[in-house]
């Protein structure tokens, strides 16, 4: 018997004893698509020639070896899903359309010119989400696109979002695994606005006119996602949380919960259960905020861990879609995507090793000692074993084996590129 499986049947039993069925855990996370997100492989670059920053998306660093052609990205994650156990998604910008060297305007972008991606999604297995690009490109240089006061403008980014949802259904019916197009925009003010209302007024009218024809596409759902501030709308942003939180009650939308989008003392794990009171489902953007919306690669943190707690203790995971999003340049860009993945599904899992039924019996008994003490005790219970066995039979590295691939990786793949 290896260490592997000597130490997880001491693990198996160990929660046994506290009333936790491992196997039914682990069977439970092995289900979650979780959808990792294509611009960490290349900074939110895309593929129309210019550099993805702006509308406060900014990946620092330069570390070397970064993607920049649809088959360099398309290796990255391949070489990323083999360390990461599970089937997954990807989720993809429309700044990542394959047009053959054509210049195509986003407003212009459809279906045809994903096809190289489904393709390769069906031979991997994996579903596509997607996202309209409404940042780095001219006509959203004045921070504002759905909510500009140009007419002409505003039309444009409707164009793009009418041709997005066109572009998310076909993920979803050709694949045959619910595809989520998710909305966001940088529409804001740098300093104090005079008038608060009325481009949330043209953002409504936006919205409505790209939702106004019924896709009626059972694998597609549709995403909008608040956000409190960012660079270039530091004192005011249109689609605030409780812009988006109404729309989507009212529209019947899922409202995209991003973690780093909130105040650093308001955390997105408080959120979803309200929200799920009033919404069918949600979508969550998980990443890990600094200060600001920095987007930093997910650790395994109390933040994540409760996020997942709540997905798994109030059985939600078929109400929640999971998605990633964080851009750093400053390291390897598949160890990023490996780190975050294997976070997120770490959380999952020690989420479905939690003896919750037990504890919410204590705290509906009002004993909050015992609540604290199962809840701490719980912390030391051998987590890492039962992890370990996980990546085992999904065929991937267990512990920090996974790195030496990554290292192998790039000496003779990241290293060669200019």
């Amino acid at each position: 018997m290896s260490i592997i499986e000597n130490a997880f049947d001491i693990a198996k039993e160990q929660y046994h004893e506290i009333g936790v069925d491992v196997e039914k855990a682990m069977d439970t996370v092995s289900k979650i698509r979780i959808s990792m997100h294509c611009w960490q492989g290349d900074d939110v670059s895309g593929f129309e020639g210019t550099v993805g920053n702006g509308g406060g998306i900014l990946a620092t660093g330069a570390y070397p070896g970064k993607a920049t052609t649809p088959e360099e990205l398309r290796s990255d994650v391949e070489k990323a899903y083999s360390l990461i156990p599970g089937k997954h998604k990807l989720n993809l910008h429309a700044i990542y359309a394959e047009t053959n060297g054509e210049k195509v305007e986003r407003n212009q972008v459809e279906a045809k010119h994903f096809t190289g991606w489904v393709d390769w999604a069906k031979e991997i297995g994996i579903g596509l989400d997607y996202n309209p690009t409404y940042f780095s490109h001219p006509l959203a240089d004045t921070n504002f696109t759905l909510a500009d006061s140009d007419k002409a403008i505003r039309d444009y980014w409707i164009e793009h979002g009418i041709k997005s949802r066109e572009v998310a259904a076909y993920f979803g019916d050709t694949l045959g695994i619910t595809s989520v197009m998710n909305n966001w925009i940088p529409d804001g003010y740098k300093d104090v606005p005079a008038d608060r209302v009325a481009p949330r007024e043209r953002l409504i009218d936006s919205l409505d006119k790209i939702f106004a024809k019924d896709l009626s596409a059972s694998n597609c759902r549709e995403a909008v996602e608040c956000k409190l501030f960012g660079i270039g709308s530091e004192s005011y942003v249109v689609g605030s949380h409780e812009f988006y939180m109404g729309y989507a009650i009212k529209n019947k939308k899922l409202l995209c919960l991003d973690a780093g989008h909130f105040h650093p003392t308001e955390k997105i794990d408080d959120k979803i259960s309200s929200c799920l009171l009033y919404l069918d489902e949600i979508l969550l953007h998980v990443s890990r905020g600094v200060r600001w919306d920095s987007d930093h690669i997910i650790t395994l943190s109390d933040d994540l861990k409760n996020i997942a707690y709540e997905i798994i203790s109030n059985n939600y995971q078929d109400r929640i879609y999971i998605g990633l999003d964080f851009f750093d340049a400053s390291v390897n860009r598949v160890a990023a995507w490996v780190i975050g993945m294997r976070n997120m599904i770490k959380a999952l899992l020690i989420a479905a090793l939690t003896p919750t039924a037990d504890i919410r019996k204590v705290e509906l008994e009002q004993d909050f000692t015992s609540r604290l003490v199962m809840q701490e005790e719980n912390k030391c219970m051998p987590f890492a074993a039962v992890w370990d066995m996980y990546c085992v039979r999904n065929n991937v590295p267990d512990g920090i084996n996974w790195y030496d691939q990554v290292k192998d990786y790039e000496l003779k793949i990241l290293s060669k590129r200019g």
